[in-house]
């Protein structure tokens, strides 16, 4: 199950690479902050060239029945949009590795999804500052198989 889920996840990143362009989209390199919504976290966003990003998403929550954390890694295409200085929209897939407790037993689950991603980001002109609302859908492959489309989320960070 893992090795053809490994498998899936390389050849579908393998395919989002090849059908990119080269055009620069984003206005900043770095940029580290907090993930606010369905499940609120730290985000840390960085360029891999021209109109590529990598966002790393590290999500906890502690819940009456449960507590988890997860970390999720996203491959973007980044676009301007031509009008607004600034504003660009985003596309991606990645996936998330993660683990669960749950109470009162004390026992453990190991979680693991294929996620996309689809937002509108905005750096300001003159300020360190960058601003993403999205929406990250998930299929869930372990431990239960099943549709996660909860994932929207405002990210705010600082750019460097």
């Amino acid at each position: 199950m893992m090795k053809k889920t490994l498998t899936i996840l390389f050849l579908t990143v393998m395919a989002s690479v090849a059908m990119i362009s080269t055009s620069k989209a984003q206005d900043y390199q770095n940029a580290i902050g907090g993930r606010f919504g369905t499940a609120n976290g730290v985000t840390f966003k960085t360029s891999l060239g021209s109109n590529k990003m990598l966002d790393l998403i590290a999500n906890f929550r502690s819940h009456d029945d449960y507590k988890y954390f997860r970390l999720t890694g996203l491959y973007e295409i980044n676009n301007k949009i031509q009008d607004v200085q600034g504003l660009g929209w985003y596309y991606g897939i990645g996936g998330t590795i993660g683990s669960a407790k749950y109470k009162p037993t004390n026992s453990r689950d190991l979680y693991l999804s294929i996620d996309g991603v689809i937002g509108l980001d905005y750096k300001f002109v003159d300020a360190p500052i960058n601003l993403s609302l999205d929406w990250k859908p998930a299929i869930a492959l372990a431990p239960d198989t099943e549709f996660d489309g909860s994932g929207l989320g405002l990210s705010i960070r600082f750019t460097f």
